[in-house]
């Protein structure tokens, strides 16, 4: 094992809950009449873009610039603290005692990422090994995985890839690499139809490396 690669939201942190319950709340403001469990089936794993394209079409009121007023509200909440993932530290420091390096992949924006990464060193951590949507093809296009590993000089069975949603599993899957499901607050079933391993803790993560 040469590369392992992180999903930020729901993986490295726990951002999704909060800004989960923020966007049920805007959208229901909006006009729609969404639940706490569509805001996974419909949106997890995409991209801010993609939920103002989506709510558009079911006929939410959401302005054209919705996305930067969404972010700004989200910024300001995320500002206030987000936990890391139970376990998750334990498992960098597993990973990176064998020499591995660790990447992280996100479809989100780096200043979301610095708001949650850099209060727990992580952004200083895995400083210039840090890929968003912004430079990239968002997933589950699997661009920064196949980057991550032309940097590296890592082949498909040196590589793992970790995430928490379909989504991002089908990037994993689409770059031929080992894909790790963390079934935070998706169904693990709907991880493991993705094509991924599922498993419901850091710790399990280990396990299944040899760590």
């Amino acid at each position: 094992m040469k590369l392992v690669i992180f999903d930020c939201d729901g993986v490295l942190v726990d951002s999704e809950g909060p800004v989960n319950a923020l966007l049920l709340e805007d959208l229901n403001a909006r006009g729609l009449s969404l639940r706490s469990r569509d805001m996974q089936s419909l949106f997890v794993g995409g991209t801010m873009e993609g939920v103002f394209r989506q709510a558009r079409a079911m006929g939410g009121d959401l302005p054209d610039d919705w996305v930067d007023r969404f972010y700004e509200k989200m910024f300001a909440r995320l500002s206030q603290g987000v936990p890391l993932i139970d376990g998750v530290l334990d498992l960098i420091a597993a990973v990176e005692a064998t020499g591995a390096q660790i990447w992280v992949a996100s479809n989100g924006p780096y200043q979301k990422m610095r708001h949650t990464l850099a209060p727990h060193g992580l952004w200083d951590r895995f400083d210039g090994r840090i890929m968003s949507r912004e430079d990239f093809a968002p997933k589950p296009a699997p661009d920064m995985i196949l980057h991550a590993m032309a940097q590296v000089g890592a082949d498909r069975s040196e590589t793992v890839f970790v995430d928490d949603s379909a989504t991002g599993c089908a990037a994993g899957i689409a770059a031929g690499v080992r894909t790790i499901s963390y079934a935070g607050e998706t169904p693990a079933a709907i991880l493991a139809e993705a094509g991924a391993e599922p498993v419901a803790s850091m710790a399990e993560v280990r396990h299944l490396l040899g760590l």
